[in-house]
Protein backbone atom coordinates (compact mmCIF):
# COMPACT_ATOMS: atom_id res chain seq x y z
CA UNK A 1 0.00 0.00 0.00
CA UNK A 2 1.15 3.79 -0.98
CA UNK A 3 -0.46 6.58 0.10
CA UNK A 4 -0.41 9.52 -2.28
CA UNK A 5 -0.92 12.75 -1.43
CA UNK A 6 -2.04 15.29 -4.17
CA UNK A 7 -1.44 18.91 -3.05
CA UNK A 8 -3.71 21.27 -5.39
CA UNK A 9 -6.53 23.75 -5.04
CA UNK A 10 -9.21 21.37 -4.15
CA UNK A 11 -13.21 22.29 -5.19
CA UNK A 12 -16.01 20.08 -4.48
CA UNK A 13 -19.84 20.28 -2.65
CA UNK A 14 -21.17 18.97 0.32
CA UNK A 15 -24.22 18.68 1.63
CA UNK A 16 -25.36 19.55 4.88
CA UNK A 17 -24.74 15.64 6.32
CA UNK A 18 -21.42 16.21 4.76
CA UNK A 19 -20.67 19.80 6.55
CA UNK A 20 -21.31 18.32 10.10
CA UNK A 21 -19.96 14.74 9.43
CA UNK A 22 -16.28 17.38 8.79
CA UNK A 23 -16.83 19.48 11.72
CA UNK A 24 -13.86 18.47 13.30
CA UNK A 25 -11.46 19.26 10.45
CA UNK A 26 -13.73 23.07 10.18
CA UNK A 27 -14.54 22.62 6.56
CA UNK A 28 -14.03 25.69 4.55
CA UNK A 29 -18.10 25.91 2.67
CA UNK A 30 -19.34 28.71 1.51
CA UNK A 31 -22.69 28.81 2.74
CA UNK A 32 -23.26 32.33 0.90
CA UNK A 33 -23.56 30.40 -2.20
CA UNK A 34 -27.04 29.00 -3.23
CA UNK A 35 -27.85 26.20 -4.93
CA UNK A 36 -30.41 24.11 -6.59
CA UNK A 37 -30.49 20.75 -5.05
CA UNK A 38 -31.12 17.58 -7.26
CA UNK A 39 -32.24 15.88 -3.61
CA UNK A 40 -35.30 18.20 -2.92
CA UNK A 41 -34.87 19.75 0.86
CA UNK A 42 -30.78 18.88 0.89
CA UNK A 43 -28.39 21.79 1.07
CA UNK A 44 -25.48 22.14 -0.64
CA UNK A 45 -21.70 24.13 -0.31
CA UNK A 46 -19.14 24.47 -2.45
CA UNK A 47 -15.83 24.06 -0.43
CA UNK A 48 -12.84 25.49 -2.11
CA UNK A 49 -9.46 25.17 -0.16
CA UNK A 50 -6.96 27.23 -2.11
CA UNK A 51 -3.61 25.14 -0.81
CA UNK A 52 -5.26 21.91 -0.27
CA UNK A 53 -4.28 18.24 -0.76
CA UNK A 54 -6.27 14.92 -1.31
CA UNK A 55 -4.73 11.55 0.69
CA UNK A 56 -5.51 8.50 -1.20
CA UNK A 57 -4.80 5.10 -0.34
CA UNK A 58 -3.53 2.94 -3.54
CA UNK A 59 -4.53 -0.33 -2.34
CA UNK A 60 -8.42 0.18 -2.01
CA UNK A 61 -8.81 3.01 -4.09
CA UNK A 62 -10.61 4.85 -2.02
CA UNK A 63 -9.77 8.56 -0.55
CA UNK A 64 -8.25 9.01 2.55
CA UNK A 65 -8.56 12.23 3.74
CA UNK A 66 -8.46 16.05 2.63
CA UNK A 67 -7.57 19.40 4.00
CA UNK A 68 -5.29 22.05 4.36
CA UNK A 69 -2.15 21.27 3.01
CA UNK A 70 0.37 21.99 5.72
CA UNK A 71 -1.79 19.87 7.77
CA UNK A 72 -2.34 16.98 5.67
CA UNK A 73 1.16 16.70 5.22
CA UNK A 74 1.83 17.03 9.30
CA UNK A 75 -0.62 14.25 9.71
CA UNK A 76 -0.05 11.65 7.05
CA UNK A 77 3.73 12.65 5.47
CA UNK A 78 5.52 12.97 8.26
CA UNK A 79 3.15 10.03 10.65
CA UNK A 80 3.84 7.76 8.43
CA UNK A 81 7.81 7.46 8.35
CA UNK A 82 9.17 4.11 8.31
CA UNK A 83 5.62 3.20 7.99
CA UNK A 84 3.95 2.35 4.47
CA UNK A 85 5.37 4.84 1.92
CA UNK A 86 4.02 8.10 1.03
CA UNK A 87 3.91 9.86 -2.28
CA UNK A 88 3.74 13.59 -3.00
CA UNK A 89 2.34 15.08 -6.44
CA UNK A 90 2.59 18.62 -6.96
CA UNK A 91 -0.10 19.85 -8.63
CA UNK A 92 -0.32 23.42 -6.52
CA UNK A 93 -0.92 25.37 -9.95
CA UNK A 94 -3.85 22.91 -11.06
CA UNK A 95 -7.04 22.49 -9.54
CA UNK A 96 -8.50 19.04 -8.83
CA UNK A 97 -12.17 18.07 -9.05
CA UNK A 98 -14.10 15.41 -8.18
CA UNK A 99 -14.61 13.09 -11.47
CA UNK A 100 -17.29 14.13 -13.96
CA UNK A 101 -20.49 12.34 -14.32
CA UNK A 102 -22.37 11.74 -17.88
CA UNK A 103 -26.12 10.54 -17.41
CA UNK A 104 -27.27 10.37 -20.71
CA UNK A 105 -24.70 8.99 -23.69
CA UNK A 106 -24.48 6.94 -26.65
CA UNK A 107 -21.21 4.89 -27.17
CA UNK A 108 -22.34 3.47 -30.37
CA UNK A 109 -22.56 6.89 -31.77
CA UNK A 110 -19.51 8.44 -30.95
CA UNK A 111 -19.06 7.75 -34.80
CA UNK A 112 -22.08 9.75 -36.38
CA UNK A 113 -21.12 13.21 -34.33
CA UNK A 114 -22.28 15.88 -36.19
CA UNK A 115 -24.50 14.01 -38.93
CA UNK A 116 -26.13 17.36 -41.00
CA UNK A 117 -29.41 18.79 -40.91
CA UNK A 118 -32.45 16.58 -39.37
CA UNK A 119 -34.29 16.42 -36.41
CA UNK A 120 -34.88 13.79 -33.91
CA UNK A 121 -36.66 11.41 -35.86
CA UNK A 122 -35.29 11.75 -39.06
CA UNK A 123 -31.85 11.65 -37.24
CA UNK A 124 -32.37 8.32 -35.79
CA UNK A 125 -33.36 6.60 -39.73
CA UNK A 126 -30.92 8.23 -41.54
CA UNK A 127 -27.88 8.16 -39.11
CA UNK A 128 -28.23 6.20 -35.83
CA UNK A 129 -29.93 3.03 -37.11
CA UNK A 130 -27.56 2.63 -39.67
CA UNK A 131 -24.54 3.06 -37.39
CA UNK A 132 -25.90 1.05 -34.85
CA UNK A 133 -26.36 -1.50 -37.31
CA UNK A 134 -22.53 -2.66 -37.34
CA UNK A 135 -22.35 -3.50 -33.82
CA UNK A 136 -23.43 -7.26 -34.72
CA UNK A 137 -19.88 -7.29 -35.28
CA UNK A 138 -18.31 -7.99 -31.95
CA UNK A 139 -14.64 -6.03 -33.68
CA UNK A 140 -16.72 -2.69 -33.86
CA UNK A 141 -18.29 -2.67 -30.70
CA UNK A 142 -14.55 -3.66 -28.93
CA UNK A 143 -13.08 -1.15 -30.80
CA UNK A 144 -15.75 1.66 -30.28
CA UNK A 145 -16.03 0.78 -26.30
CA UNK A 146 -12.08 1.18 -25.74
CA UNK A 147 -12.30 4.56 -27.80
CA UNK A 148 -15.34 5.76 -26.03
CA UNK A 149 -14.46 5.25 -22.78
CA UNK A 150 -10.22 6.44 -23.46
CA UNK A 151 -12.17 9.27 -24.41
CA UNK A 152 -14.16 10.24 -21.79
CA UNK A 153 -11.60 9.92 -19.00
CA UNK A 154 -9.35 12.72 -21.29
CA UNK A 155 -12.63 14.42 -20.87
CA UNK A 156 -12.36 14.09 -17.05
CA UNK A 157 -15.69 11.82 -17.12
CA UNK A 158 -15.18 9.05 -14.90
CA UNK A 159 -18.62 7.40 -14.52
CA UNK A 160 -21.59 7.58 -17.29
CA UNK A 161 -25.15 6.19 -17.50
CA UNK A 162 -24.42 5.02 -21.09
CA UNK A 163 -26.65 3.57 -24.44
CA UNK A 164 -25.17 0.65 -25.95
CA UNK A 165 -27.28 -1.04 -28.77
CA UNK A 166 -29.86 -3.84 -29.23
CA UNK A 167 -26.94 -6.37 -29.69
CA UNK A 168 -25.87 -7.86 -26.08
CA UNK A 169 -22.32 -8.03 -27.33
CA UNK A 170 -21.73 -4.41 -27.70
CA UNK A 171 -23.01 -4.57 -24.04
CA UNK A 172 -20.68 -7.10 -23.20
CA UNK A 173 -17.61 -5.65 -25.16
CA UNK A 174 -18.40 -1.72 -22.95
CA UNK A 175 -18.11 -4.05 -19.26
CA UNK A 176 -15.40 -5.46 -20.49
CA UNK A 177 -13.61 -2.77 -21.28
CA UNK A 178 -14.79 -0.59 -18.39
CA UNK A 179 -13.57 -3.36 -15.90
CA UNK A 180 -10.38 -3.65 -17.26
CA UNK A 181 -10.44 0.48 -16.68
CA UNK A 182 -11.81 -0.34 -13.29
CA UNK A 183 -14.17 2.67 -14.13
CA UNK A 184 -18.08 3.18 -12.80
CA UNK A 185 -20.34 2.90 -15.64
CA UNK A 186 -24.24 2.04 -16.12
CA UNK A 187 -25.42 0.46 -19.24
CA UNK A 188 -27.52 -2.15 -20.84
CA UNK A 189 -28.73 -3.62 -24.14
CA UNK A 190 -31.38 -0.93 -26.21
CA UNK A 191 -34.56 -2.52 -26.33
CA UNK A 192 -36.23 -2.23 -29.87
CA UNK A 193 -39.27 -4.59 -30.96
CA UNK A 194 -40.92 -2.29 -33.50
CA UNK A 195 -40.51 1.08 -35.71
CA UNK A 196 -37.16 0.20 -36.41
CA UNK A 197 -35.04 -1.95 -39.19
CA UNK A 198 -35.39 -5.41 -38.86
CA UNK A 199 -31.34 -5.62 -38.30
CA UNK A 200 -31.96 -4.11 -34.79
CA UNK A 201 -35.29 -5.36 -33.66
CA UNK A 202 -35.12 -8.18 -31.29
CA UNK A 203 -37.92 -9.70 -30.90
CA UNK A 204 -39.80 -9.10 -27.25
CA UNK A 205 -39.10 -11.53 -25.00
CA UNK A 206 -35.62 -12.10 -26.82
CA UNK A 207 -34.46 -8.85 -25.72
CA UNK A 208 -36.09 -9.26 -22.32
CA UNK A 209 -33.82 -12.45 -21.70
CA UNK A 210 -30.82 -10.63 -23.18
CA UNK A 211 -31.81 -8.09 -20.62
CA UNK A 212 -31.77 -10.69 -17.86
CA UNK A 213 -28.55 -12.73 -18.71
CA UNK A 214 -26.76 -8.65 -18.91
CA UNK A 215 -28.24 -8.44 -15.37
CA UNK A 216 -27.14 -12.14 -14.09
CA UNK A 217 -23.89 -11.64 -15.05
CA UNK A 218 -22.93 -7.82 -14.94
CA UNK A 219 -24.55 -6.25 -12.46
CA UNK A 220 -23.03 -4.82 -9.23
CA UNK A 221 -19.75 -6.75 -10.61
CA UNK A 222 -17.55 -5.07 -9.56
CA UNK A 223 -18.19 -0.89 -10.34
CA UNK A 224 -20.45 -2.07 -13.17
CA UNK A 225 -24.47 -1.59 -13.46
CA UNK A 226 -27.26 -2.35 -15.52
CA UNK A 227 -29.86 -0.38 -16.50
CA UNK A 228 -32.88 -1.78 -18.61
CA UNK A 229 -33.22 0.17 -21.56
CA UNK A 230 -36.13 0.49 -23.98
CA UNK A 231 -34.95 3.02 -26.78
CA UNK A 232 -38.71 4.89 -25.94
CA UNK A 233 -41.99 4.82 -26.39
CA UNK A 234 -41.95 4.72 -30.37
CA UNK A 235 -39.89 1.71 -30.63
CA UNK A 236 -41.35 -0.97 -28.36
CA UNK A 237 -44.52 -2.58 -28.28
CA UNK A 238 -46.97 -2.30 -24.78
CA UNK A 239 -45.57 -5.98 -24.51
CA UNK A 240 -42.03 -4.92 -24.41
CA UNK A 241 -42.04 -1.83 -22.36
CA UNK A 242 -44.69 -3.80 -19.39
CA UNK A 243 -42.32 -6.69 -19.52
CA UNK A 244 -39.23 -4.30 -19.09
CA UNK A 245 -41.54 -2.87 -16.14
CA UNK A 246 -41.70 -6.58 -14.47
CA UNK A 247 -37.97 -6.70 -14.74
CA UNK A 248 -37.23 -3.54 -12.92
CA UNK A 249 -39.84 -4.42 -10.47
CA UNK A 250 -38.02 -7.24 -9.53
CA UNK A 251 -34.84 -5.55 -8.34
CA UNK A 252 -33.54 -2.75 -6.22
CA UNK A 253 -30.77 -1.89 -7.75
CA UNK A 254 -31.01 -2.65 -11.55
CA UNK A 255 -31.82 1.31 -13.40
CA UNK A 256 -34.13 2.30 -16.07
CA UNK A 257 -33.11 4.62 -18.59
CA UNK A 258 -35.16 5.61 -21.50
CA UNK A 259 -36.31 8.79 -23.59
CA UNK A 260 -38.71 11.24 -22.99
CA UNK A 261 -40.76 14.26 -24.85
CA UNK A 262 -37.59 15.51 -26.61
CA UNK A 263 -39.55 16.24 -29.83
CA UNK A 264 -42.72 17.64 -31.13
CA UNK A 265 -43.16 14.90 -33.53
CA UNK A 266 -42.03 11.98 -31.23
CA UNK A 267 -44.81 13.43 -28.81
CA UNK A 268 -47.28 13.18 -31.64
CA UNK A 269 -46.15 9.89 -32.61
CA UNK A 270 -46.50 8.13 -29.59
CA UNK A 271 -49.76 9.86 -29.06
CA UNK A 272 -50.86 8.16 -32.31
CA UNK A 273 -49.60 4.80 -30.58
CA UNK A 274 -50.86 5.22 -27.52
CA UNK A 275 -54.49 6.73 -27.58
CA UNK A 276 -55.60 5.68 -24.78
CA UNK A 277 -53.15 6.94 -22.13
CA UNK A 278 -52.90 10.33 -20.91
CA UNK A 279 -49.43 11.40 -22.29
CA UNK A 280 -45.95 10.76 -22.98
CA UNK A 281 -44.99 10.24 -19.18
CA UNK A 282 -48.39 7.97 -18.51
CA UNK A 283 -46.80 5.02 -20.96
CA UNK A 284 -44.04 4.62 -18.93
CA UNK A 285 -45.63 5.11 -15.77
CA UNK A 286 -48.77 2.49 -16.87
CA UNK A 287 -45.62 -0.09 -17.69
CA UNK A 288 -44.10 0.17 -14.35
CA UNK A 289 -40.90 2.35 -15.87
CA UNK A 290 -40.70 5.08 -13.25
CA UNK A 291 -39.19 5.56 -10.12
CA UNK A 292 -36.10 6.92 -8.35
CA UNK A 293 -33.69 4.73 -10.22
CA UNK A 294 -34.92 6.47 -13.66
CA UNK A 295 -33.59 8.20 -15.81
CA UNK A 296 -35.26 10.01 -18.63
CA UNK A 297 -33.79 11.58 -20.97
CA UNK A 298 -34.53 15.24 -22.17
CA UNK A 299 -38.05 15.94 -20.92
CA UNK A 300 -38.37 19.55 -22.43
CA UNK A 301 -41.83 19.15 -23.31
CA UNK A 302 -44.05 18.21 -20.58
CA UNK A 303 -47.12 19.34 -18.94
CA UNK A 304 -47.94 20.56 -15.23
CA UNK A 305 -49.20 16.72 -14.59
CA UNK A 306 -46.16 15.27 -15.51
CA UNK A 307 -44.17 17.09 -13.57
CA UNK A 308 -46.24 16.40 -10.51
CA UNK A 309 -45.80 12.72 -11.24
CA UNK A 310 -41.72 12.68 -11.89
CA UNK A 311 -42.02 14.29 -8.27
CA UNK A 312 -44.36 11.91 -6.72
CA UNK A 313 -42.32 8.75 -8.29
CA UNK A 314 -38.46 9.98 -7.65
CA UNK A 315 -37.74 10.22 -11.68
CA UNK A 316 -35.22 11.49 -12.70
CA UNK A 317 -34.94 13.84 -16.20
CA UNK A 318 -31.47 14.10 -17.65
CA UNK A 319 -30.74 17.51 -19.34
CA UNK A 320 -28.89 17.14 -22.73
CA UNK A 321 -28.20 21.15 -23.71
CA UNK A 322 -25.68 20.48 -26.94
CA UNK A 323 -28.35 17.66 -28.18
CA UNK A 324 -31.49 20.16 -27.62
CA UNK A 325 -29.62 22.39 -29.69
CA UNK A 326 -28.21 20.52 -32.33
CA UNK A 327 -31.69 19.06 -33.47
CA UNK A 328 -33.53 21.58 -33.07
CA UNK A 329 -35.57 19.83 -30.28
CA UNK A 330 -36.24 23.05 -27.89
CA UNK A 331 -35.19 25.05 -24.82
CA UNK A 332 -35.36 22.29 -21.10
CA UNK A 333 -36.26 24.59 -18.25
CA UNK A 334 -33.66 23.90 -15.54
CA UNK A 335 -35.21 26.01 -12.56
CA UNK A 336 -38.84 24.47 -13.02
CA UNK A 337 -37.98 20.75 -13.37
CA UNK A 338 -35.45 21.28 -10.59
CA UNK A 339 -38.59 22.40 -8.27
CA UNK A 340 -40.30 19.31 -9.20
CA UNK A 341 -37.65 16.72 -9.49
CA UNK A 342 -34.11 16.01 -9.49
CA UNK A 343 -32.09 16.58 -12.72
CA UNK A 344 -28.99 15.55 -14.14
CA UNK A 345 -26.60 17.22 -17.03
CA UNK A 346 -25.61 14.78 -19.93
CA UNK A 347 -23.76 15.24 -23.34
CA UNK A 348 -26.07 12.57 -25.56
CA UNK A 349 -23.21 11.86 -27.59
CA UNK A 350 -23.98 11.28 -31.16
CA UNK A 351 -26.83 14.13 -31.11
CA UNK A 352 -24.78 16.25 -28.76
CA UNK A 353 -21.22 17.14 -30.28
CA UNK A 354 -18.78 17.09 -27.41
CA UNK A 355 -17.99 14.29 -24.72
CA UNK A 356 -16.69 17.21 -22.65
CA UNK A 357 -18.97 17.69 -19.80
CA UNK A 358 -17.56 21.72 -19.28
CA UNK A 359 -18.47 22.52 -23.11
CA UNK A 360 -21.64 20.95 -22.46
CA UNK A 361 -21.87 23.60 -19.39
CA UNK A 362 -21.58 26.26 -21.73
CA UNK A 363 -24.44 24.97 -23.28
CA UNK A 364 -26.33 24.52 -21.09
CA UNK A 365 -25.47 28.55 -19.50
CA UNK A 366 -26.71 29.84 -23.31
CA UNK A 367 -29.60 27.59 -22.74
CA UNK A 368 -30.96 29.00 -19.61
CA UNK A 369 -29.71 32.29 -21.05
CA UNK A 370 -32.29 32.67 -23.74
CA UNK A 371 -35.56 31.80 -20.77
CA UNK A 372 -33.88 34.64 -18.17
CA UNK A 373 -32.27 31.72 -15.89
CA UNK A 374 -28.51 32.71 -15.42
CA UNK A 375 -26.87 29.44 -14.56
CA UNK A 376 -23.71 30.24 -12.32
CA UNK A 377 -20.82 28.33 -12.60
CA UNK A 378 -21.02 26.62 -8.96
CA UNK A 379 -24.44 25.47 -10.08
CA UNK A 380 -23.15 23.80 -12.96
CA UNK A 381 -19.91 22.30 -11.70
CA UNK A 382 -22.22 21.02 -8.47
CA UNK A 383 -24.17 19.63 -11.38
CA UNK A 384 -21.78 17.48 -12.90
CA UNK A 385 -19.86 16.23 -9.74
CA UNK A 386 -21.96 15.64 -6.55
CA UNK A 387 -25.58 16.55 -8.91
CA UNK A 388 -25.41 13.72 -11.19
CA UNK A 389 -23.96 11.22 -8.61
CA UNK A 390 -27.20 12.15 -6.41
CA UNK A 391 -29.15 11.98 -9.55
CA UNK A 392 -28.07 8.41 -10.24
CA UNK A 393 -28.43 7.36 -6.20
CA UNK A 394 -24.33 6.72 -6.47
CA UNK A 395 -23.28 9.73 -4.28
CA UNK A 396 -22.42 7.38 -1.13
CA UNK A 397 -19.74 6.26 -3.34
CA UNK A 398 -18.68 9.12 -6.22
CA UNK A 399 -19.14 12.93 -6.60
CA UNK A 400 -17.06 14.48 -3.71
CA UNK A 401 -14.03 14.33 -1.80
CA UNK A 402 -15.22 12.72 1.77
CA UNK A 403 -12.99 10.01 3.28
CA UNK A 404 -14.24 6.54 1.93
CA UNK A 405 -15.66 7.29 -1.11
CA UNK A 406 -13.96 6.13 -4.52
CA UNK A 407 -10.94 8.42 -5.57
CA UNK A 408 -12.30 9.42 -8.79
CA UNK A 409 -11.12 12.65 -10.39
CA UNK A 410 -9.49 15.24 -12.53
CA UNK A 411 -6.53 17.75 -12.22
CA UNK A 412 -7.83 20.46 -14.26
CA UNK A 413 -5.39 22.81 -15.86
CA UNK A 414 -6.71 26.39 -15.68
CA UNK A 415 -4.30 27.78 -17.91
CA UNK A 416 -4.00 25.10 -20.41
CA UNK A 417 -4.15 27.45 -23.71
CA UNK A 418 -2.41 30.70 -24.45
CA UNK A 419 -6.43 32.01 -24.19
CA UNK A 420 -7.16 30.73 -20.90
CA UNK A 421 -4.22 31.61 -19.19
CA UNK A 422 -4.52 35.42 -20.66
CA UNK A 423 -8.17 35.39 -19.44
CA UNK A 424 -7.44 34.04 -16.24
CA UNK A 425 -5.11 36.78 -15.13
CA UNK A 426 -8.00 39.29 -15.44
CA UNK A 427 -10.27 37.20 -13.01
CA UNK A 428 -10.45 38.91 -9.25
CA UNK A 429 -12.37 36.28 -7.66
CA UNK A 430 -12.99 32.50 -7.58
CA UNK A 431 -16.54 33.23 -9.07
CA UNK A 432 -14.85 34.56 -11.80
CA UNK A 433 -12.58 31.94 -12.69
CA UNK A 434 -14.76 29.43 -12.38
CA UNK A 435 -17.03 30.59 -14.69
CA UNK A 436 -14.29 30.79 -17.45
CA UNK A 437 -13.89 27.44 -16.93
CA UNK A 438 -17.54 26.81 -17.38
CA UNK A 439 -17.43 29.01 -20.62
CA UNK A 440 -14.46 27.87 -21.95
CA UNK A 441 -13.07 24.73 -20.74
CA UNK A 442 -12.69 21.23 -22.98
CA UNK A 443 -10.54 18.57 -23.31
CA UNK A 444 -7.47 20.38 -23.34
CA UNK A 445 -8.00 21.45 -19.06
CA UNK A 446 -7.92 17.93 -18.24
CA UNK A 447 -4.28 17.28 -17.32
CA UNK A 448 -4.56 13.89 -15.31
CA UNK A 449 -7.72 11.85 -14.38
CA UNK A 450 -7.58 9.54 -11.79
CA UNK A 451 -9.89 6.37 -11.72
CA UNK A 452 -9.71 4.53 -8.09
CA UNK A 453 -6.90 5.95 -7.39
CA UNK A 454 -4.93 4.91 -10.65
CA UNK A 455 -3.91 7.19 -13.16
CA UNK A 456 -6.32 6.30 -16.23
CA UNK A 457 -5.12 9.31 -18.43
CA UNK A 458 -2.50 11.74 -19.24
CA UNK A 459 -2.31 15.05 -21.44
CA UNK A 460 1.12 15.25 -21.30
CA UNK A 461 1.61 11.22 -22.11
CA UNK A 462 -1.52 11.21 -24.44
CA UNK A 463 -0.12 13.80 -26.64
Amino acid sequence: MTLHIYQAQLLHYLTEDDVDKRLPKMPIVDKGVTLMPVVAGVSVYPEYIANGALVVDDATGLIVDYGNSETILADYASAQEGLEPVQIHDYRQKLIMPGFIDTHVHYPQIDMMAAFGEQLLDWLNNYTFVTEATFADPKIAQDTAKFFLNQLLANGTTSALVFSTSHPQSVEAFFTESQRLNTRMITGNVLMDQNAPANLCVSTEQGIRDTQNIIDKWHERGRQHVAITPRFAITSTPKQLQMAGELYASYNSVYMQTHLAENHDEIAFVRSLYPNHKGYLDVYDNMGLLGRRTTLAHGIHLETAEYERLRETGTQIAHCPTSNLFLGSGLFNLPKTLSYTGVSIATDVGAGTSLSMLTTLSEAYKVQQLQSNPLSAHQGLYQITLGNAQSLVLDDKIGNFMPNKEADFVAIDMAATPLLERRMAQTKTLDEQLFVLMMLGDDRVIQQTIVAGVNRYNRLSAA
